[in-house]
């Protein structure tokens, strides 16, 4: 059944690149927990206990909030395809904004997004498989492609004008950083 590992494996790297989607969860010392899934090609294993993934522009902006509070943070992929099995990576993490050197470093490292707003790099401390048995089967039909098409409609300047709106503060009013500090 489950396992409790150290790091990413070869295997479970190759199970990782096949995901369609994954599941971010983050939380402050207050306030609510949140859980967003991210979908498109956005993940990176770095190496055996380092990821990355871009976090493109939406309608909150949790994740950044919550990891300038508290950088713990997991993420969950699930097999809805082929062989059962949940995979968490735990882990602590930063963020970078695209005026910061960490998001030069690792943005050629994705498909260019126009509505590209974070990149999120995660040290992993422990890897758990369990076996998602009740993970129901479900069959990926394609990409949507709503969201990159709304950003590249926007362009810059209105895009950034929609962070000034939507992604400055979190639900609970903490501070994301997007426009400086």
């Amino acid at each position: 059944m489950g396992k409790q590992l150290d790091c990413i494996t070869v295997e479970l790297k190759e199970f990782i690149e096949k995901q369609k989607i994954f599941f971010v969860g983050t939380a402050a010392n207050d306030g609510r927990v949140n859980v967003s899934p991210k979908g498109t090609d956005s993940f990176r294993v770095i190496d055996k206990n380092n990821i990355v993934w871009l976090n493109l522009t939406g309608s909150g902006n949790e994740t950044a909030a919550h990891l300038i509070k508290n950088n713990r943070m997991t993420i969950m992929f699930c097999a809805f395809e082929g062989k059962p099995m949940i995979l968490r990576l735990y882990g602590t993490a930063k963020i970078f904004h695209k005026r910061d050197s960490g998001f030069q470093k690792y943005s050629n490292l994705f498909p260019k997004n126009a509505g590209s707003r974070q990149i999120i790099e995660m040290e992993v401390d422990l890897v758990q498989t369990s076996c998602g048995y009740a993970v129901p089967f479900m069959d990926f039909k394609e990409e949507r492609s709503t969201l990159n098409s709304w950003a590249e409609k926007q362009g810059e300047h209105k895009i950034e004008e929609y962070w000034k709106t939507k992604n400055t503060k979190s639900i609970d009013g903490f501070d994301t950083k997007i426009l400086g500090s």
